[in-house]
């Protein structure tokens, strides 16, 4: 088991806390607030041991979690990469693309690995899916919340949207060619409601709409590809595929069969993929304790979390123009 400490006992820190002590992986050694009353509380509360610097804590473990507010990654990842522990980092990967690339430069350097919580990866409704999508060439995304404050220091792009981004480069195999945006603030300083238009080399369009000022709570994805649309359902954690297939020369009397202008006749099948429900944050940190155990890449790269940030940063300088 990999000794393991978390920086940052905020909502979410809180969350990893508990579930690392679940894990089977890791061994919880403790964990480091700023705020000391803060602090007092999770430790009376929980029993977790509250380490009182940030450098004591590195020292007594194999692997740190941060959990922090996204202005801070950097600092916490170099401290702990330096250190020589490797590094569970909270989306976004840091503040800033400079950020970012150091501490990738950082990792080689030291030879640690990283992997970042891009958790959508790790929902049970793609993993279902995730083999069937196939060279999609139209991607629609939908995730809207209702208000919480919580997250308002930061654009909706890189608090909501940057999930969708992230999922959408793990499965479209070209680069970005052009990135199209609009954005409004409604109550933040910065914009609320986000929509975006990117564009790939490879021909492919991905429309992103993101709101965190909702009536209700949605994060859908459809793709779109040759014979075939997938659903997935990112808060149910639900799935739909419909395919299409050459129709039978004698359909049955229930076959949904569509023909076109030329005379081509399609079968449309239903299916709803078996999805194995699991806790996606649990997911993600064992599969990191896996690729460290194993010398193997883990599922979400610093370099791909990277790169999503530097689409969502593409996609607030549009706002900006």
């Amino acid at each position: 088991m990999l000794k393991i400490g978390v920086l940052g006992a905020g909502h979410l820190g809180k969350i990893h806390l508990r579930l690392l002590q679940q894990s089977e992986k890791y061994e919880l050694v403790g964990f480091y607030d700023p705020n000391q009353e803060n602090a007092d509380r999770v430790s009376k509360e929980f029993g977790y041991k509250h380490f009182s610097t940030i450098a004591t804590l590195i020292h007594a473990v194999d692997v740190i979690d941060i959990v922090t507010p996204t202005l801070s990654h950097y600092k916490c990842a170099k401290v702990a990469i330096k250190s020589g522990k490797h590094v569970f980092i909270e989306k976004p990967i840091s503040n800033t693309l400079a950020e970012a690339e150091e501490i990738i430069a950082l990792a080689n350097e030291y030879n640690v690995k990283g992997q970042v919580g891009h958790v959508e990866r790790f929902n049970p409704a793609f993993i279902a899916t995730k083999n069937m999508i196939d060279n999609p060439m139209f991607i629609e995304t939908h995730r809207l919340a209702e208000f919480n404050p919580r997250g308002t220091d930061v654009p909706v792009v890189l608090d909501l949207m940057i999930h969708d981004i992230d999922v959408i480069l793990s499965v479209v195999k070209s680069k970005v060619k052009n990135i199209s945006a609009s954005g409004v603030s409604v109550i933040s300083d910065t914009p609320d409601i986000a929509n975006a238009r990117i564009e790939f080399e490879n021909g492919c369009v991905a429309n992103l709409t993101a709101s965190r000022i909702s009536m209700k709570n949605m994060r859908k994805t459809r793709f779109f590809q040759k014979d075939a649309y997938i659903s997935v359902d990112f808060l149910e954690k639900k799935c739909e595929v419909v395919k299409m297939k050459d129709a039978p020369e004698v359909p049955g009397d229930f076959d949904m069969i569509l023909q076109n202008a030329e005379g081509v006749k399609k079968q449309i099948y239903f299916s709803n993929p078996d999805v194995e429900q699991n806790n996606a944050i649990l997911e993600e940190l064992d599969t990191f304790a896996d690729a460290i155990n194993t010398n193997s890449t883990p599922i979400v790269t610093l370099e791909q979390a990277t790169e999503a940030l530097r689409v969502a940063y593409q996609i607030i300088d549009c706002f900006k123009k």
